[in-house]
Order: structure tokens, then sequence, then C-alpha cells
């Protein structure tokens, strides 16, 4: 699919960046299932039905923390690492862009003001949540 990236270590996807430019018809899941986050886009035209529905009770087990940012306006670099906290790469982000940060390690620089939104699972353990590092190069 165009305008989607899969940022990743290896076999590792570490993130996954949905472009603002991405526009396709329908539904498009781009997590695996195993993903404690499930990312999607959709594109439906008017008078689309979307039968009313409620979630069951599912018991699930969340042992990393997964994060999307919807970044709303502005320009944001993220700087991606492996679990050894190496650096890999990094990727510049602008308003309507989205990513899904699943796995490894990130850092952030603010090129542009900016505004974004974060939407990661709960309960928030405060500092217990998160290491932070200093980043090792190659």
């Amino acid at each position: 699919m165009q305008h989607i990236e899969y940022i990743k270590n290896e076999e590792q996807i570490l993130a996954i960046v949905i472009s603002h430019k991405f526009n396709e018809k329908g539904i498009h899941f781009f997590t695996p299932d195993e993903f404690s986050q499930q990312l999607a886009y959709m594109n439906h035209p008017a008078g689309k039905i979307i039968e009313p529905h409620y979630h069951n009770p599912v018991e699930r087990n969340v042992v990393y923390t997964q994060e999307v940012l919807v970044i709303k306006k502005g320009k944001l670099k993220v700087d991606f690492y492996d679990d050894k906290q190496i650096y890999l790469k990094s990727k510049v982000l602008e308003g309507g862009d989205i990513v899904l940060l699943a796995s490894g390690g990130h850092g952030f620089e603010v090129l542009e003001d900016i505004e974004m939104v974060e939407i990661k699972q709960g309960p928030y353990k405060g500092d217990a949540d998160k290491t932070r590092f200093i980043a090792k190069q190659n």
C-alpha cells in the first residue's frame, strides 16, 4: 500500500507510519492480530451504515505499552532505536500523519510548533512505564 511505512529491525516491527496522503476506500488494518493496539484506516461514502455495537469484555494480557501519535499540525522528528538502544533511523512526521510506536525505543525532536494526540493503554504507571536512555550509535 502506498503511503504506509513499516519501520523494522530485521523482522521486528518498531513502528507503522500512515502518511496524511494515504487515501484508499474501505477498511485497512495495518497491525498484526497479536498487537495490543490495533491500527486501522477507514474511508466510507456518505450513507454507509455501521451497525450499532458494543465491545464484549475480553481479558487481555498487555506486557509492552504501544502508543499512537496523531500529528494535528507541525513537524516532529522521530528517532527509532532497537531493543539494545542503538539508533536505527529517523522519520519526520507532519500534520495529518499517524505513527504507531510498537516496540524498540524512540525519541522525539519538535521541528515546528506541534499539536498532537497520544493514545496508549492504561492504566498509566508513571516512571515505571518507561526507561530513559542515552542513544548508542552502530
